[in-house]
Parts: C-alpha cells; sequence; structure tokens
C-alpha cells in the first residue's frame, strides 16, 4: 500500500494573483494500492465514490502517461483540508492520486512530471506548485511548459487562516471578475506583488500590510463574503501583519509574528458574527507532498 501526504496551500497571496502559492502544515493523506478488479474508494461522501473522483481521474491520466495498467485500484481519503474553502483541497486530490499512481507504476515520473500533469489537469500551477515542493512558490504556465521559482521566506511566520462554515466555488469567485483590466490596477499589482516578495525573502514585516494589497480579484471576490470588509478591518485592529483572500475564497489569510493572543482575539470576535467561523494557527510546510509504503 502507498500512502500519500500532501499539504493544504494558500495561493494569490494577496496580488500575487495565479502565480503565488505557499503550502501550509494542514494535510489530506491518501492511501491506495492495487486489488484485483474494480475500484474502491473508502472515506468521502457517497457521490464520489466512482470513477469521476478527481483523486481517481488523477490516478487513470498518470497511469496512461507512464504506460501501466493496474487491475483494480482502492482509495482511502483521510481529509482535514475544508472542500471549496480556498485552502487547495482539489489540488491535494490531484497531486495525491498523481503521485500516488506514479509510486504504484514504479516511479517513472520525477517531480517535474508530476508537475506538469498536475498543471495540465488543474490549469494553473500556482496550488499544485508549493503543494508538490512546499514552502512559498512562484510559477508561471508557458507554451506548455511550467517555470517556478521556490522562495524562502525569512521569518517564522504563523498563517492563520479563517475557515467559514459556508463554500464558494472557484466558478463563481471567477465569475465576478472583470474581463478587462485596468492599466493603473495592473501596474498596482505589479508593484505590490514584488514589494511582497522582497518583504518576505528580507523578513521586513512592516512592508507586509501594503504589499498585500490587491485591486484585481479580492475587490470582486470580497463581496461574495458575508461580513469581509468588518473581518478584514478586525484582524488589521488586532495587529496582523498581512491579510488576504486565500485562493478564491472565501477563507481569509492572516499572517501574524509574535501575537500571541490573537488566536484568542479572533475567536471572540468570529463567535459574534451570524456565519460560524473558525481560526486555525498554521505553519509553512517547506517539504511539500511526499509518498511512502505502508502495511
Amino acid at each position: 500500500m502507498i500512502r500519500v501526504q500532501v499539504p493544504a496551500t494558500t495561493a494569490n497571496v494577496g496580488p500575487g494573483f495565479d502565480a503565488l502559492g505557499i503550502a501550509l502544515d494542514l494535510y489530506n493523506v491518501f492511501y491506495m494500492e492495487e486489488i484485483d478488479s474494480g475500484l474502491i474508494i473508502e472515506g468521502v461522501d457517497e457521490e464520489f465514490k466512482n470513477e469521476d473522483n478527481l483523486i481517481y481521474q488523477s490516478m487513470v491520466t498518470t497511469f496512461e502517461e507512464i504506460g501501466y495498467r493496474p487491475k483494480g485500484i482502492r482509495i482511502k481519503v483521510e481529509s482535514n483540508i475544508p472542500v471549496s474553502r480556498g485552502l487547495g483541497s482539489s489540488a491535494t486530490c490531484i497531486v495525491g492520486g498523481i503521485m500516488g499512481a506514479n509510486a504504484l507504476g514504479g516511479s517513472i515520473l520525477d517531480k517535474y512530471g508530476i508537475l506538469k500533469i498536475a498543471t495540465e489537469i488543474e490549469g494553473h500551477p500556482d496550488n499544485v506548485a508549493p503543494c508538490i515542493f512546499g514552502g512559498m512558490v512562484t510559477s508561471i504556465y508557458d507554451k506548455g511548459e511550467i517555470h517556478y521559482s521556490k522562495i524562502p521566506v525569512k521569518n517564522d511566520y504563523s498563517f492563520c487562516p479563517l475557515i467559514p462554515n459556508f463554500k464558494l466555488s472557484t466558478s463563481e469567485a471567477r465569475g465576478v471578475l472583470p474581463e478587462v483590466v485596468d492599466y493603473k490596477k495592473a501596474v498596482f499589482n505589479v508593484g505590490r506583488v514584488a514589494l511582497l516578495i522582497g518583504s518576505l525573502v528580507n523578513g521586513e514585516d512592516e512592508l507586509l500590510g501594503l504589499a498585500c494589497d490587491d485591486v484585481l480579484h479580492q475587490p470582486y471576490r470580497g463581496g461574495l463574503i458575508r461580513d469581509y470588509d468588518n473581518i478584514v478591518n478586525a484582524v488589521k485592529e488586532a495587529g496582523v501583519k498581512g491579510v488576504f483572500l486565500s485562493g478564491a475564497g472565501p477563507t481569509i489569510m492572516t499572517i501574524v509574528r509574535e501575537n500571541h493572543d490573537y488566536i484568542k482575539r479572533m475567536n471572540d470576535y468570529l463567535s459574534m458574527l451570524e456565519d460560524n467561523w473558525i481560526i486555525k494557527d498554521l505553519k509553512i510546510d517547506n517539504g511539500g507532498a511526499f509518498v511512502e509504503e505502508c502495511r
């Protein structure tokens, strides 16, 4: 049996729309083995126990790529990452499926080969790249090739996501974005994303708040989230270093450093809101997804 552990991710990271992602120490775990025949999927809702399952579909794509034909497959899922919340749950299914299939088929693919298949399935590498490599990764997809760079983050930050009890589909979040971007807004984001990377690399905490500003997607997607502006103002008053919408939302990510009562203060605040929100205290996962054999 193969065990694959894949980290959650927070993508976009403020102004880094479709280009930046960070792996976090919250994990989905997948167990996979070849069986005599058929398909067995455990640990998921009944509607996902079929051949349309994203994990299985990613495995099938990988088996075709490496030329391996399993007799049958059993998959068991241990899910710890909330679905459709902007924390890369679907990316973990894609990466987990590819890495599991690759291991069962003889470990033919290297990490770049895994990244290529994952990007083809996902459509862009901003979530799957940090899933695979860990840490903070910037990536682009150009003419069928993925180019990426792992960015060293100097300080020991806590990444504290505020996660609501409601979902926000990627298609809905994409649907509110404008088709044409104003030139000044593009320049605004270019400057912020450069400042964001520089401040994280150099440990310049005082720049993070400004560097997380964005005008390309957050103002539009924030309107889909009840109490969004109020929550953002509350976390800023609580002394966070930076705040941004995680992926397509609705999770709101905060960057914290040496603020020991922050979690308690935000729990008290969130308990007064109409929706149910939880907050987690996470760190950067620098190792990325990994595979191991188990009994």
